[in-house]
């Protein structure tokens, strides 16, 4: 009983994570937008690309704690892998001044992340 507890706390850090994630990702567009109007807009796109980052490095830290105890799949560990890897190359891209790939690489992100929430809320 502790176990199944253990792995229904975990699986709710996994949608918090993600939740996290989606966030960030709308409030990088917001701020993509303050970036061409403000002149602050740079430091809060910058500011708000390590925040990103690092929800994305919390959901592959809780997509793992989600699946070590309850012994499920180990899909979701490589959606969130995969995530990361897609948020390197956007920062990547980001700093080397690249927005014909790294716009719609943005969008992508916040439509995968989104259907990555649809789907955690989804299960029972």
């Amino acid at each position: 009983m502790a176990t199944q507890a253990t792995a229904q706390r975990n699986f709710s850090f996994l949608r918090i994570a993600i939740a996290l994630q989606t966030l960030t990702i709308f409030v990088q567009a917001t701020s993509a937008g303050l970036l061409l109007s403000t002149s602050y807009g740079e430091t809060l796109h910058s500011a708000g690309a390590r925040v990103m980052y690092g929800a994305s490095v919390l959901y592959v830290l809780a997509a793992i704690l989600a699946w070590k105890p309850g012994g499920g799949s180990p899909r979701p560990i490589l959606h969130a892998a995969g995530f990361l890897i897609l948020a390197s190359v956007q920062v990547l891209l980001g700093i080397a001044h690249i927005p014909s790939v790294h716009l719609p690489l943005g969008v992508l992100m916040f439509g995968l992340s989104l259907l990555a929430l649809s789907r955690t809320w989804r299960r029972p």
